[in-house]
């Protein structure tokens, strides 16, 4: 039995590798593969947002994902100047560490599980933030 108080732990860790299992269904990777490709698009994406648009998709994130979409976080640094698909597409492929021709496949499979767990119209507001050529790569089916 969980102690009084930590059942929100659990639950988000049973979530957090939920997600990270989506992810790594979606792109035939393990765990591992899985994790680093969600990180790297919380990141690339997070740094493509306004502060307050960021903010707003971190309140709709499992607590351990939330950690993970901050870390490393400078609001002083947001959003990028350079808001070129090729340059978030780069920036993932980098820091997701997969092969610069499984990038797009990775990215859409983290768009993807992202998208399918927070509410439509957040979902919809982030779509919005972005360039339209960033909205178009990171929706291409």
């Amino acid at each position: 039995m969980a102690e009084r108080g930590l059942e929100g732990i659990d639950h988000t860790v049973q979530q957090t590798y939920a997600w990270i299992d989506q992810v790594a269904t979606a792109f035939h990777g393990d765990r591992h593969r899985g994790f680093a490709i969600l990180r790297a698009f919380l990141h690339t994406l997070r740094d493509h947002l306004s502060v307050d648009e960021s903010a707003q998709l971190a309140a709709q994130l499992p607590l351990l994902i939330r950690g993970v979409y901050y870390e490393g976080w400078d609001p002083s640094r947001s959003a990028q100047h350079q808001r070129t698909a090729e340059a978030f597409l780069e920036r993932f492929t980098a820091e997701s560490g997969v092969r610069a021709m499984d990038a797009r496949d990775a990215l859409i499979a983290a768009a993807t599980v992202v998208s399918g767990h927070i509410t439509g119209g957040e979902a919809q507001q982030v779509l919005m933030a972005l360039p339209k050529h960033v909205r178009d790569l990171i929706t291409a089916a």
